[in-house]
C-alpha cells in the first residue's frame, strides 16, 4: 500500500467514526470533561456497555481516542489531531459557502426595499 493509500484509509476511518452520533457525543464528552473511565461515559447513554465499547473501538481505530488502563478501569482520552485532517478537508467547502453567502448579501443589498407591508 502506498503512503497516500494509507493516509486515505486513515482519513476514511476518521470520517466513518464521525458519521455516528453516539461516537460524536463520546468525543464531545471527552472534549468537555477530559479523560474519563468507560463507566462514566456509559452513564451518558441508554445502551449496554458492550455496545459503547464497540463505539470506543471504532474511535480508537480511527485514532480519535486513546485508552489507558488504570487498575481495572480503562480511561479514554480525546486525541484531536485526526480532526485537523477533517478541518483541512472541509476548509474549501467553508470558503465556498462563505463566498456564496457574501454574494447573496451583496445581491440583497442592491435590491430595493419594498417598504412596510
Amino acid at each position: 500500500m502506498t503512503a497516500t493509500g494509507g493516509r486515505e484509509a486513515a482519513e476514511d476511518r476518521v470520517f466513518a467514526a464521525l458519521a455516528n452520533g453516539t461516537r460524536r457525543e463520546v468525543l464531545r464528552l471527552l472534549r468537555d470533561g477530559g479523560p474519563q473511565p468507560v463507566q462514566v461515559l456509559a452513564d451518558h447513554f441508554d445502551m449496554r456497555r458492550p455496545s459503547l465499547s464497540e463505539h470506543l473501538k471504532v474511535l480508537r481505530d480511527a485514532g480519535l481516542v486513546s485508552e489507558q488502563r488504570s487498575g481495572r478501569q480503562r480511561i479514554y482520552r480525546l486525541e484531536a489531531a485526526p480532526l485537523a485532517e477533517v478541518q483541512d478537508w472541509l476548509h474549501p467547502y467553508e470558503r465556498f459557502w462563505r463566498d456564496r453567502m457574501k454574494g447573496l448579501g451583496e445581491l440583497l443589498d442592491r435590491m430595493p426595499d419594498d417598504g412596510p407591508a
